[in-house]
């Protein structure tokens, strides 16, 4: 009868250690499937939100520069990296273009001034024209005035009346003068929202709803970074 009683009692303790073995398995299987889904989800998301480079953080591949028409410095002493920043002196007047157009995206860069606090902008749908400046909606960096938003080469807003230029309500946002700032502008259709440093500075119906980003020669040096667009969700 001990013997019996023994034997029955290792078969019981085998079945439920095989039990406990196979119900840690199946957690095991159920954790890493579940870690496969998850991260399976964050890809997909990601290839839909995938960024657009548009500064390589080494040379100005992808771009075209426009100067005054009645200058004669090379474009190479206005636009420039180094550091992996792009670099714009200011003088002459002019503009660097990417050689792609763009639309429905949102754009994000870093801009600051490396001494004293000058003018610049960000071109949106821009159309190169027989004149210093694009036909386009530019987003303003003008010291203090960041965010303003004024219309280009003939075009318009239609939230403009009369003028060209679209003065933001809000305080400015910049940060002091050598200190980096963020620029986000959303471009969904031909309407343009305008962020600096996470602030929404100004938003407003174009003309155009695709075309070339441009960036700004006009005032003093100016340095850039992290330039690149993200497309925007149906």
């Amino acid at each position: 009868m001990r013997l019996a009683a023994d034997i029955l009692l290792i078969g019981y303790l085998e079945e439920k250690s095989y039990f406990c073995l196979d119900n840690q398995f199946d957690n095991t299987m159920k954790r890493n499937l579940a870690a496969l889904l998850i991260l399976g989800i964050c890809c997909f998301l990601s290839c839909g939100e995938r960024e657009t480079k548009l500064f390589n953080g080494k040379n100005l591949d992808g771009w075209a520069f426009h100067l005054a028409p009645d200058s004669d410095v090379p474009a190479t002493d206005v636009f420039g990296v180094k550091d992996g920043v792009i670099t714009i002196s200011g003088q002459p007047f002019g503009y660097m273009i990417t050689e792609e157009s763009y639309g429905d995206y949102k754009l994000h860069l870093e801009w600051r001034w490396p001494g004293e606090p000058s003018n610049s902008g960000i071109f949106l749908h821009a159309e190169p024209i027989d004149a210093v400046w694009p036909r386009c909606a530019e987003v303003n960096l003008m010291n203090g005035r960041a965010g303003d938003m004024i219309a280009s080469g003939g075009s318009a807003f239609e939230e403009l009346t009369e003028g060209r230029w679209l003065r933001s309500t809000q305080e400015s946002a910049e940060n002091p003068a050598g200190e980096w700032n963020t620029a986000e502008i959303v471009c969904k259709g031909n309407f343009i929202q305008a962020y600096v440093n996470g602030v929404l500075m100004n938003e407003a119906h174009f003309d155009r709803s695709e075309g070339p980003i441009g960036l700004q020669s006009e005032g003093g040096p100016l340095e850039i970074r992290n330039v690149f667009i993200t497309p925007l969700k149906d």
